[in-house]
């Protein structure tokens, strides 16, 4: 069928054989055929048996990413059709998706690839070279889909210019696809409005995948003093306000950050109620107990510590200090959102620090709930990689 064949070693491939994406190189006994690094090639374990077909580069740790599991399978435009439009119907019996993202690398079977749909546009961010090679099939395949919806995309823009591509032997690239437009775009997500800037935002200009978290935390801000910290474009500040709370003090150390979550808070009329401040949260928070602060909903979303199993000590040391910090400034009382978006800060670890944090600030902790990333984000079990945010809302009480 293909006419190079990957061989696994011997006891090789668990991952693989447990529903896993990946090949690493140090699982490979053999590759037998020419290729290009990007093709697609059949993989097999030691004793032929066939485990399905992938593309190949050498330059990366993942050797093969896989593409199908099934024997003969023809990679081509019907096939990566097939995909996107088993994606797109998926969004549409799982979440709201006038502003989603709606591939999602390995979890939609697609590994390499992400895409998010900012009401009428689409950001992508292509992380892999064989799967950089059917882009712009997946890009048409989309707009073909979505059309078949009455949903017209106006511009498609590439977010490729994360380092993961040098990895994989690839230049960093931003740039549109297909025609220029205005790369600011003002989608609407809980009923809260934003301007999403695609071009210059982090990553591919917002984050989608906190959209059910923001709304879970509404229903604790009525009538009460908030701190949104890491607050990137006003998000969970701006479903504070939009919920009723007296004030909200959104901070982050990004000024452009700040300038376009001030943007946000204007958008939707609540200048007055959500306010932001430009500061670094490690600094900040100790000054605001200092002072004697205290607030009835405090939220962390910060960065990903870690992004590398070897700095997950470092990371660790992070969360337990910024929850230490923020669960002092809850009132007796009130609540903690807390979460974590690295993949390497497991969810076990990441309670472990909750719970090293909560005997540090002499609190007790009562959980409310624990959730995960949104449904367009999905879950695929044995792709660890595919679950990475942790989200916690709790009650914070002083120790009786």
């Amino acid at each position: 069928m293909y006419h190079t064949i990957v061989t696994l070693k011997k006891g090789e491939g668990r991952s693989l054989k447990s529903g896993g994406m990946w090949v690493y190189d140090n699982e490979i006994d053999s590759i037998a055929g020419g290729f290009e690094n990007g093709d697609v090639v059949e993989v097999r374990d030691f004793d032929g048996y066939c485990m399905g077909c992938g593309y190949v580069n050498t330059n990366s740790k993942i050797r093969v990413r896989m593409l199908s599991r099934k024997k003969d399978t023809i990679i081509d435009a019907a096939f990566i059709e097939q995909r996107v439009r088993d994606a797109w119907n998926y969004r549409k019996e799982s979440i709201d998706t006038s502003s989603c993202r709606v591939i999602f690398g390995e979890a939609d079977f697609l590994p390499g690839i992400v895409v998010d749909k900012f009401s009428d546009v689409l950001v992508v961010e292509s992380l892999a070279l064989g799967i950089d090679r059917w882009k712009l099939t997946i890009v048409e395949s989309l707009k073909k889909v979505l059309a078949e919806d009455g949903i017209v995309i106006r511009g498609v823009y590439e977010r490729s210019d994360a380092k993961v591509r040098l990895q994989e032997g690839m230049e960093r690239s931003k740039g549109f696809i297909g025609e220029p437009f205005d790369t600011k775009v003002e989608i609407v997500e809980n009923g809260v409005h934003y301007m999403v800037d695609v071009e210059d935002g982090q990553k591919t200009g917002f984050f989608l995948d906190q959209k059910n978290n923001r709304a879970a935390i509404r229903r604790f801000c009525r009538g009460k003093k908030v701190l949104d910290c890491f607050t990137h474009t006003g998000s969970f500040a701006l479903n504070a306000g939009a919920a009723g709370a007296d004030s909200v003090l959104g901070v982050d150390a990004s000024q452009l950050a700040i300038d376009q979550a001030t943007e946000n808070a204007k958008l939707n009329g609540l200048e007055d109620i959500v306010n932001f401040k430009c500061a670094d949260v490690f600094e900040l928070l100790p000054e605001l107990e200092a002072k004697g602060e205290k607030y009835d909903v405090v939220i962390l979303d910060p960065p990903a510590f870690t992004k590398s199993r070897n700095s997950v000590k470092n990371a660790v040391k992070g969360y337990r200090e910024i929850n230490v910090r923020g669960m002092k400034l809850v009132r007796d009382g009130g609540v903690l959102a807390t979460c974590s978006c690295s993949h390497f800060m497991d969810p076990d670890l990441f309670a472990k620090t909750i719970r090293e944090a909560a005997a540090g600030a002499h609190r007790r902790l009562r959980q409310v709930e624990f959730r995960t990333q949104g449904p367009d984000h999905p879950i695929l079990w044995a792709a660890d990689q595919s679950y990475y945010l942790k989200f916690y809302i709790f009650q914070v009480c002083e120790e009786r």
